[in-house]
């Protein structure tokens, strides 16, 4: 194998680590939302998994598009970057509607206290919350589109290293190479994502929440607006 070629899957494999483990925005979302709306691991590594692959699918068609066809990589930089634009900014929409979603629930979801009177004079009272008790039976048979919005965000989030960086050079080299370096990128990627989520899946399950657990969605609302925030201001 041409020592560029294997300089080019070090690189690629290199790359997706790095890339994936300085990007919150590839597990903050699914580790805060698994917690929040209680997923199962298997749900959240599913998704996970699957937002990780139209990711990436997205760039690698547009880089094999540009390659084809002999557009200029200055050009697919460019739609990358107004696709990595439009992202950030939907994430951030995303998590301020989640945030603002979850303070109404956690309002409506406050414990009050009931005072009842027997016949016998005995009184007692007792605490609970109206929307916990009846979410199951409000929801019941309503689609749940969190996963959808995910995935749609994770698709126009472009892989901005994958096309300049790897797939170029690699294409020079040979379609075997290209193809070669390309799932290299995309693999490792992959991992990385659902190995970050899923131990902090876990891990999180674990922390006790206590009072604060009907702000839950609130606090991943307002996790993925922070992130979102940091991406689009910060360069993160």
């Amino acid at each position: 194998m041409d020592k560029g070629l294997i300089t080019l899957y070090i690189t690629a494999a290199a790359i997706g680590f790095v890339h994936t483990l300085f990007g919150p925005d590839h597990y903050l979302p699914f580790i805060v939302m698994s917690r929040a709306r209680k997923w199962s691991l298997a749900k959240t590594g599913i998704l996970t998994f699957v937002c990780g692959v139209g990711h990436i699918m997205s760039s690698v068609v547009i880089g094999m598009a540009g390659i084809v066809f002999g557009v200029a990589v200055m050009k697919l930089e460019t739609i990358e970057s107004h696709r990595g634009n439009i992202a950030g900014w939907a994430l951030l929409a995303f998590g301020l509607a989640y945030f603002i979603w979850g303070l109404h629930q956690a309002i409506k979801n406050k414990p009050h206290r009931h005072l009842h009177l027997h016949a016998d004079s005995e009184r007692h009272s007792h605490s609970h919350a109206h929307a916990r008790e009846h979410a199951h039976i409000h929801g019941e048979g309503k689609k749940n589109i969190t996963p959808w919005i995910l995935f749609t965000i994770f698709v126009l989030g472009p892989c901005e290293p994958l096309i300049p960086i790897l797939m170029y050079p690699a294409a020079k080299n040979s379609i075997a190479g290209l193809i070669g370096v390309t799932a290299t990128f995309g693999i490792v990627t992959i991992l990385t994502m659902l190995g970050i989520v899923m131990v902090s899946s876990f891990g999180i399950n674990f922390v006790p929440m206590g009072k604060f657990e009907r702000y839950g969605h609130a606090l991943a609302g307002a996790t993925i607006l922070l992130c979102a925030i940091a991406i689009n201001f910060l360069g993160l």
